[in-house]
């Protein structure tokens, strides 16, 4: 039983500390698409 729990918390540690990576990440991609946005509004017709 003792195997199995060090185990697991073995096999956990990366994915919790992966976390902040993701956050990041996520983070990135809205300010490119908030980017994006904002250069397609510059470019319609009549602004």
């Amino acid at each position: 039983m003792r195997k199995l729990i060090v185990a697991a918390l073995l096999l956990t540690a990366p994915i919790i500390s992966a976390c902040n990576t993701v956050e990041g990440a996520g983070k990135d991609v809205k300010a490119a698409g908030n980017a994006i946005e904002k250069s397609a509004e510059k470019a319609k017709p009549g602004n």
